[in-house]
């Protein structure tokens, strides 16, 4: 084995690794390298690429027309240059409809170099935005053997995306998050989960598989603390924390529209911090 390859096995079974140990640990998305690289010197042991972070940053929307398999594949490359630390992609709906679109993207995202990545249920059209259940499945079922004929571990994660597609059925939810963990889907994620009552439902359901469930969403305010006493095993934020940049971003060119001043550049990272930082990685 060349040393890459070497460096993916082992940031691949440390991703294997965070799921089996006990406990919770989170999971920060970022949307390029130097967030990536920010948030590996924060301490966090693994990151996972979010599209919708992807797209922002590319000026466009989130959604499945926006980005392609290439673009975020080759966004997914420059984190995982950018830092030690397993990466999982946030790979859509494997961007395509068949099982075999599913399969092709799980190898393709294993030559990338990514430890792990998620399948969702959705098909990308508003008239028709979930899968059928059968066919969720066999997506799911193909994903699973690509990622097992790999030369090392590939942590799959199957998402169900009933409840941020204005289906808010849990029963069905719960029922394909089953199936997917039947299916040999290593963590199960249903966006959308709200109260502690769903989440501990979903975690019951598909236990001992690992559960991811996101937070950094308006209207949910479970601590960490919280969550791993419901039995989530991941936390992920998504699109937060570009958010939360791009909320200082507004905030600060309010400020110089509106009033004519520049304070907000108090609360700015010194130039010379970051210089350092960055600065740190190349030696």
């Amino acid at each position: 084995m060349s040393t890459m390859t070497n460096s993916y096995q082992a940031r691949a079974e440390a991703l294997q690794s965070l799921h089996r140990r006990h406990g919770i640990f989170v999971v920060p998305n970022p949307w390029d390298a130097g967030s990536a690289r920010i948030l590996e010197t924060m301490g966090f042991k693994a990151l996972a690429t979010t599209s919708a972070g992807l797209a922002f940053s590319l000026g466009k929307p989130d959604g499945h027309a926006s980005i392609t398999r290439d673009q975020t594949l080759q966004n997914a490359q420059s984190i995982i240059e950018a830092t030690g630390l397993p990466v999982s992609a946030d790979l859509e709906n494997g961007y395509g409809d068949a099982p075999s679109d599913c399969a092709e993207t799980i190898v393709l995202a294993a030559k990338a170099g990514l430890s792990g990545g998620s399948i969702e249920d959705a098909t990308g059209r508003p008239g028709d935005p979930i899968y059928s259940f059968d066919h969720a499945v066999e997506r799911v079922k193909a994903a699973v053997a690509a990622a097992n004929s790999l030369p090392h571990p590939f942590t799959l994660t199957a998402r169900a995306e009933n409840l941020i597609y204005n289906r808010p059925d849990l029963n069905d939810t719960i029922k394909r998050l089953v199936a997917f963990a039947d299916a040999g889907a290593d963590v199960l994620f249903a966006p959308g989960l709200r109260t502690a009552d769903e989440i501990a439902a979903v975690v019951k359901a598909v236990a001992p598989k690992p559960v991811n469930v996101i937070m950094g969403i308006a209207g949910n305010s479970l601590s960490l603390t919280q969550l791993e006493d419901l039995g989530v095993r991941r936390v992920s934020v998504g699109s937060a924390l570009i958010r939360a940049a791009y909320g200082a971003f507004f905030r600060a060119v309010d400020e110089i529209q509106k009033t004519g001043t520049f304070n907000f550049s108090a609360q700015a990272k010194p130039y010379a911090e970051l210089n350092r930082l960055f600065d740190s990685f190349e030696h």
